[in-house]
Formats: structure tokens, sequence, C-alpha cells
């Protein structure tokens, strides 16, 4: 069973499971999530907590003791045991599923970690400890989410946002989730009617939006050309090195470029396995090889090498108007945009 952070609240209201994975990469969603999670047990009389690092150092005879044995003061316990961001070895994932056969009604146990990758969920010990609970997906909303997101968040406050600024909510603070609660927070004190509009938004809030050479790759396969355009503006503002963009989208562009060339002979899901396209990835992919012919992927890359050129070479010369040229004619369709003979 899986569920997004957003709906752990009223999950947690309807009953508590044993065993709750809180994964993902989004520190906001993780903190409400473990601390939704504690506040329910103590509710519900499990009023020690035990928490414990999962690395070299770790005695897992110390958790089982605490699976084992009954407390003093309280016969209920939430355990908390986390996942190092560079994950599991062999050994710690067959603690983890011996520690599923350890659970009793008495001990809550929680999970924290990092996005999980299909190797892990088809781990044995992700198995087991599935089957006793819930995952929750703490994953950084994307765009397309960002504004059911963002109206989820007023509602739970009583904020009442017109659709507008809605939209400005999730614009100025993709990325960055904390400042988006600091700002309706802030928002909420500041109006007491609870009415959000533009205007209201532009006099009391600044932008804290935090982009990513990732944003800006998912826009260039997307083909959202002023997307892409202002995470560069975005990027350039906040000094990002321009040679970490190249590498980013050098990568892309390669492996697009290959993809195209073997259209030919394969189907595009096959494609996508030999490639190890993320499932939620893949229409970005089937619409960027829709968009874009071998022949211009191959100029597209020489533009690129162009721009590393200038980058390395010209140091009089900035690299960010070929950045912001190539993030334009990779977005634009081929058709639209002639190419240089």
């Amino acid at each position: 069973m899986r569920l997004y952070a957003d709906k752990l609240a009223d999950a947690l209201q309807k009953s508590l499971l044993p065993v709750y994975l809180v994964f993902g990469n989004e520190p906001l969603l993780i903190q409400e999530s473990r601390s939704a999670i504690e506040q329910q047990a103590r509710s519900q009389g499990f009023e020690e907590k035990h928490r414990f690092q999962i690395d070299a150092s770790l005695d897992w005879n110390e958790v089982y003791d605490c699976c084992q044995s009954m407390s003093l003061f309280s016969s209920r316990q939430l355990i908390e045991l986390e996942i190092p961001e560079a994950g599991l070895n062999a050994a710690a994932g067959k603690e983890l599923a011996k520690l599923a056969d350890s659970l009793n009604p008495d001990i809550l146990l929680v999970i924290v970690g990092p996005k999980p990758t299909r190797a892990q969920e088809n781990s044995a010990w992700f198995k087991a400890l599935s089957a006793h609970g819930v995952m929750v997906n703490c994953l950084t909303p994307d765009i397309s989410r960002l504004p059911q997101f963002v109206t989820t968040r007023c509602r739970a406050l009583g904020l009442q946002p017109d659709a507008e600024a809605v939209q400005m909510l999730a614009q100025w603070h993709e990325g960055n989730l904390f400042a988006l609660a600091q700002s309706l927070e802030k928002l909420l004190l500041l109006y007491p009617d609870r009415q959000l509009t533009l205007v209201r938004l532009e006099e009391s809030l600044s932008r804290h939006n935090h982009f990513t050479p990732f944003h800006w790759i998912d826009a260039l396969l997307e083909g959202k050309a002023n997307r892409a355009q202002r995470i560069l503006r975005q990027q350039a503002a906040e000094g990002v090195e321009p040679i970490i963009l190249m590498r980013t989208a050098q990568k892309e562009l390669f492996q697009l470029l290959q993809m195209r060339q073997a259209m030919n002979s394969q189907p595009i899901g096959s494609l996508f396995d030999k490639y190890r396209i993320w499932q939620n990835k893949r229409p970005l992919y089937a619409a960027a090889l829709q968009r874009l012919s071998v022949q211009h992927l191959q100029h597209l890359v020489r533009l690129l090498a162009q721009c590393e050129i200038v980058a390395k070479t010209q140091y009089e010369q900035s690299p960010w108007p070929l950045l912001h040229q190539l993030s334009l004619e990779c977005c634009v369709p081929q058709a639209n945009l002639p190419l240089p003979a």
C-alpha cells in the first residue's frame, strides 16, 4: 500500500499501522510525516521512542532488544530506523527482513530513507515490511502536481486562494517547500479574512523558488521553452557554473540521440527498458523523441560543443547566450526552426 504524504494525516485518523516506510527526497514532507506518525502514536500509548541510524556501527541486537523487551513505564514503543543516502548493503537488508518477523502489537516501526530504487522495492526486506504497513511517498511534487499540493496546504490552513494565486505560489516556491510553508503561515497572519489574490501575494511575498539543472532538463524534454528559459535565468542569477548545465545536457542529448537512432528497429517501450527510464519520466522522453529528429539532435550536440568551447577558452565571452539558444532550439519543433546547412 502506498500514499502521498499529504494524505497521511487522514489515513492516520482512520488507523495506525504497524509499519511506515517514509521514503523520498523532500525534507519538509519527511519531517512532517515523521511528526504526524509520532503524534498519532503517542495518542495511542506509544510513549517511548528509539531512533537508530543504519550504518556500519549499528548494533542490531539493540534494535531486537527494543522489539522484545517491555518498558518499565510503557508497553508500547516507536522504533525509527534511518537509511543513509547511499542505501543499504545486503547484510542490512537481511536484518530488516528479519526485523519484520519480530514485530508485535506493542511495536510501531518507522523506516525513513531516500527514494527507493526499483531493486530495493523488489527486495525481500521491502516486501516483508510493506506487507505490515504502508509506504509514504515524500517525493517533491513535480510542476504538474504542485498547484494541487499548494491548494491542499492552503485548505488545511483555512486559506482561500484564487486560481491565479495558486499558480503564483507554485511558481515562486518550486523546489523550496519549506519556504512555501513559511509563506503560507505569513499570509495567514497578514490576511485574517484568509482570501489570497495575486495582488496580495505580490505585495507580501518574494520569490523563493529553487531550481536545479534537472528541472531544466525536464523542461527541455517536455519542450516547455518559457519554463526552460526562466530556469536558466534563475540558475545564472544564483551563480551556477554553466559547465554543470552543459554536462547535464550532454548526457541527455547523447542518450536521446542513441534512442532516436534505434527507434527504426526497436519499439520505444524496449528502449525505455534498455536505458532504464523511470515510468514517470517516460512521457517526457516520448515527447522529446517525437519532437526531435536525428539531424536536429546532432545539431544540438554541435551547439552544445560550441557552448563548451566558449566556456573554456573565451573568458571574455559569456556562454549563457548560447545556453539560452540551445534551450530554445531544443524546445521548438524542428519544422518551426530551420537548421543550418
